[in-house]
């Protein structure tokens, strides 16, 4: 995994979590279905990087 990837994953985790938050703060709820899936898609790349980063060593 590359450095790069790393930052994407989170940076799209941390804009998932605060989408989901102004969505709940304003009460939209498509603001926060986008923040949820913002911040459980970044959280699975993750995870599989590091999946594949245990198998590679």
């Amino acid at each position: 995994m590359s450095l790069g990837q790393t930052i994407r994953h989170k940076t799209q985790a941390f804009k998932g979590r605060f989408t989901e938050r102004v969505g709940r703060a304003t009460r939209n709820r498509r603001l926060q279905r986008e923040g949820r899936t913002d911040r459980v898609s970044g959280n699975l790349k993750q995870s599989g990087d590091k999946a594949k980063d245990a198998f590679k060593h």
